[in-house]
């Protein structure tokens, strides 16, 4: 399947999750925690232990400062409160979901496929004097910045990127035909979207 079509998809899905209700989104995290973990276990747990603070802080601002019924009825001013807890499972079990879904779509999609994929889904920005080149290959650089597992501390980047000397890297650029699967599944889709609105 055509590597753009493939992270299109991914998208989509990620937009998806942020819709879901919380008994549905919990089961999705259990799916795509277990998925990732099966065929993506090193970068998934490199990927969780980049975003852990965000995690915690997500998880303390929710539920430690959203108005509603205490957990702990006797200790009321430092109880969490049932609201504030349920929206900080939420918001964690999302952006976990997303972190799944990133090192599944990383481990799965080699590096040339997923160039060709960014540079694919990129071509239409060039209507608004954007280069498909640079995009997809600054998106490619955002993520594997995020996958390294020896990526420098943010005081590190306000130094000389390459103290010994230029470093290139030449990227090489695959290119993939559109089939018929994804044409007819993109017509089904828009249509899909159509009726669903119209």
């Amino acid at each position: 399947m055509h590597a753009g079509f493939l992270i299109l998809c991914w998208m989509f899905g990620v937009g998806a999750l942020q819709f879901l209700q919380p008994v549905m989104l919990a089961a999705a995290v259990g799916g795509l925690t277990a998925v990732a973990l099966a065929i993506a276990r090193g970068r998934t747990l490199r990927l969780l232990r980049r975003v852990r603070i965000l995690l915690l802080a997500i998880v303390v601002l929710f539920a430690g400062f959203t108005p509603g019924e205490a957990v702990f009825p006797d200790w009321p001013a430092i109880s969490p409160s049932r609201e504030g807890l349920l929206q900080a499972l939420t918001h964690a079990g999302r952006l976990l979901a997303v972190v799944c879904c990133v090192a599944i779509l990383l481990e799965r999609l080699p590096t040339e496929r997923l160039i060709g994929g960014l540079y694919a889904l990129s071509r239409p920005l060039v209507v608004f004097g954007l280069s498909a080149e640079r995009v997809a290959v600054r998106m490619l650089l955002v993520l594997r910045y995020v996958d390294r597992s020896n990526a420098p501390v943010w005081r590190d980047l306000l130094h000389d990127p390459a103290p010994n000397g230029d470093a290139t890297e030449r990227l090489q650029l695959q290119r993939e035909r559109l089939g018929w699967i994804e044409w007819g599944l993109f017509v089904v889709g828009v249509g899909g979207l159509v009726w669903v609105w119209g």
